[in-house]
Order: C-alpha cells, then structure tokens, then sequence
C-alpha cells in the first residue's frame, strides 16, 4: 500500500513545482511547434511524439488548457495566447456535441479556465470576453444535461455508449452542469418543461454513489469497500440495473484505476461546491444532508481503497484485477515497476488521484474532520511528489510528453510499445499531463497564499 509521507509539507515542494513549469512550458512549445502534423487533437505519444485517433475529440480541452493553466502558473504571455487562440478556434464544435459525456472535461479545461483568470484580475476585465465564456458554459452544461437517461428515483448522464451505459468518469465531467446553473442556465425540453441543471447533476451523482462504486455491503460476491465498476449497465426499457462492466478495465468485478482516480477527485471536487452553496440553492431539489452523506461516503471509500491498493510510491498499475500482477510478487509493498514485462502502470490516474485525495483532506479539514483530513492530504502529498521525480517526470528534450508511463486502453491494445518490449512503457498522454499541471497548480496555489483553486471559481 501507498507509503504516506506524514511530514511532508507543501512548501517543501515549491523547488519540484517550479522545476515541473520550467519543463511543462518546453514541452507545450514542442506541441504547439508540431501541430500542423495532427489530424485531431493529441491524444497520446508513441515513442515520444504525440499523435491523434480522430475520435470525439476529447482531449482537445486539455490541450489548450494546459497552456492556459500554464500562463496561470507562469505569468507567460505567450501561453495565455496559445490557450485563447486555441479555444476561439477549436473548441466551438464540443459546446454543442450531443454524442459525449465530456463536457464537464473539453469545455471547463478551457472556457471555464479562461473566465476564471478573468474573475480572478489575471487577465484584464473585458465584458463582452467575459459573457462569451459564459454563455459557453451556459449552452455545454444543458447539453450534456440533455444526454439523460431516467431511472427509479433519478436518472444519469450517459455515455457515449448510448442510453444503458453509465460511466463513472462522469463524476467529473458533470461540473459543467453545475456551473452552467450557478451561471443562471436551465435545460428547456418538451412543452416548456424547465429543468433544473443542479438538480440533474445531483441525481447523477446520486445514482453513481449507488451504482457504480462498491462499499462491502454484501451487494455481490466481489463486493470490496472503495472497488470502482468503470461502466454500469441499465434496461433502458425500465430503468433496472442489470451489471457492471468495463470498457477500459480489465473486467466489471475488477477495478481500473483510472476510473477510481475519476472518482476520487469528482466527488471531492462537487463536495466542494456544495460546502460553497447556501441551504437555499439546494434545498429546492435536494436533501443536502442525505447528498452530501452518500458523497462523502463514496470520497472515502475509493480514496482508502486507492491507498490501500497502489504501490508503495503511491503510482497503481492499470488495473487492480490485472492478471499479470500475480508474477509481480509483493508489489504492492515496493515502488511500481514502469519497466516490468506483466503489466503496465498507469501514472496518469496518480495524477488525478493526488489532486482527489488532496481535495478530500482540504474538505475534511474545513468541516472539522481534522483527524481522517491529515491521511487523505498527505497521501496526496506523497504522490506528487514521486510523480514529479524519476521514472516519471519526462527530461527528454524531444519527448513532447511531461508525465510518462501513461496508459490509453489496454484491452484494445491502443498503446506503444516499444519493438521487443513486454508491455507498453515510457509514454504520455494529454489528459496526464493536463492533471499533473493542475495538480501543480494546486499546490502552488497553497504555496503561495492565493485564493483557493476550485472549478467553480469561475462562477464564485
């Protein structure tokens, strides 16, 4: 299990976290300079360079976003350019894409960021800039609300699936609904019928908590409290639940770490906003104890099960049920193995994970848990810190990557890997490096004494 660091501090990391801009603003100028040979957005290296598939487009907001959060960290102009260009050219198409569950990715990793900066004093006050942002909130956050499938007492976002499928990436992708309301956005539908996009993304969130994520209840043979089911699949005829399954993961009984680390950071991040918000906002449509009971409860039942089933470095391996992991012997009582010949790790779900256990340790310690807050915060610590050292952090001055040992989809065997090894090693994706810079900004934030980085500040 994950070695905790319990006297580790923040500012201890100021030099990593700098050193990580400094690399993070040569790898962003290597993309930017190599973006004429991309036909989509990058998705993930292959020795190196980073390449597209051509499908839904999903990374793209990471892609600008980076250099916005770039600029945020630095102060660079250039990057602040880069990121504002990008967006007015690129990313118009996924405000209106109704065959997604991204929004809540593509569309906050951009827009959201750049009217944050603009509520923030970081870039100058500019009106008519401001209510484009918003009003690109505004249209995403309904039309990812319009992709609805109802069930007994709720209902879920689905995914791109079609109407059975829930995913729990979700979770994060579901704050643009959220900002979307707090920025005075309903959904309209048949006959006028106004919905209520707070409401919409409780219910999903809801459902998730039920479905999706396991708590050692009894509720099946493989139920292990924390243990996270990638896809959960409905009658779309009733509304039943009918199994769990993975599209990624290596099976529905076994748990995909980066869909765990997805969870992790989605249910902090909307425990968050619902400490921001006043009885009245969610008192309308929802009992806020009852919600923010089953939150919590999920927040820490995949943070525990996270820590309890990485590595000692705190970096997991793709899958918890992976069946090579039986020849690591011990491995979860040593660093992971990026280079081992079984199975691959996959350091973009730490980069998520950190920035989740971070977020839960913050809440706790705001609403007076200091006792589990000090565990969840400094786990979070521990990983950054191991993410940005060696193997990890990319020093290669041609690899366009920042994090390595990423992993896309091991199933349909999407990954590089190199000519004679076992398993793919050594490269990056766009949605690792995008988290490993918020991670970064993160903490910094911390450092610094500046206001508390929340996706919601945008609309605070």
């Amino acid at each position: 299990m994950l070695n905790i660091d319990y006297h580790l501090t923040p500012p201890e990391l100021n030099n990593k976290i700098s050193s990580f801009w400094q690399l993070s603003g040569k790898k962003i100028r290597l993309i930017e300079a190599d973006q004429s040979t991309f036909e989509g957005a990058p998705v993930y290296t292959e020795n190196g360079k980073y390449t597209s598939r051509g499908w839904t487009e999903w990374t793209q907001g990471f892609l600008f976003g980076s250099a916005i959060l770039q600029y945020d960290a630095t102060g660079e102009d250039f990057f602040l350019k880069l990121g504002r260009n990008g967006t007015l050219k690129h990313m118009s198409n996924h405000l209106t894409h109704i065959g997604v569950h991204d929004h809540g990715f593509n569309n906050l990793s951009t827009y959201g960021n750049l009217l944050r900066l603009l509520k923030e004093g970081k870039i100058e006050e500019n009106q008519w800039e401001t209510h484009f942002y918003e009003l690109a909130l505004k249209v995403s956050g309904a039309v990812q609300a319009s992709r609805w499938t109802k069930i007994e007492n709720g209902g879920f976002i689905y995914s791109f699936n079609g109407p059975h499928s829930l995913f729990v990436d979700t979770i994060r992708s579901i704050r643009i609904l959220m900002v979307s309301h707090m920025l005075g956005q309903q959904l309209y539908g048949e006959q006028d019928q106004a919905i209520n996009l707070l409401e919409r993304g409780l219910q999903h969130i809801r459902t998730t908590t039920q479905y999706a994520i396991f708590y050692g209840e009894g509720r099946d043979h493989y139920d292990i409290s924390g243990r996270v089911a990638h896809e959960s699949i409905f009658n779309t005829n009733d509304g039943s639940f009918r199994c769990h399954n993975s599209q990624q993961g290596y099976s529905g009984f076994t748990t995909w770490t980066r869909g765990l680390a997805w969870a992790m950071l989605g249910f902090a991040e909307e425990l968050e906003l619902l400490y921001s918000l006043d009885d009245e906002e969610i008192d309308p449509v929802a009992n806020r104890h009852e919600i923010e009971d089953l939150m919590l409860k999920a927040a820490q039942a995949t943070c525990d099960f996270y820590i309890q089933n990485s590595p000692f470095d705190g970096i997991p391996y793709w899958d918890t049920g992976a069946p090579g992991l039986m020849k690591l012997k011990n491995y979860l009582e040593k660093p992971a193995d990026p280079f081992n010949d079984f199975e691959p790790v996959d350091s973009s779900a730490a980069t998520i994970a950190s920035q989740g256990l971070l977020r839960l340790g913050k809440y706790l310690e705001d609403i007076g848990h200091t006792e589990d807050s000090k565990k969840y915060f400094q786990a979070g610590l521990t990983i950054l810190d191991n993410l940005f050292s060696d193997p990890y952090l990319s020093m290669n001055d041609q690899h366009q990557g920042l994090i390595l040992h990423s992993l896309y989809h091991r199933p349909k065997n999407w990954d590089y890997q190199d000519k004679g090894a076992k398993i793919p090693y050594g490269e990056s994706s766009m949605w690792g490096d995008y988290h490993a810079r918020e991670l970064a900004l993160y903490v910094q934030k911390m450092i610094r004494l500046e206001p508390y980085y929340t996706f919601f500040n945008c609309v605070k």
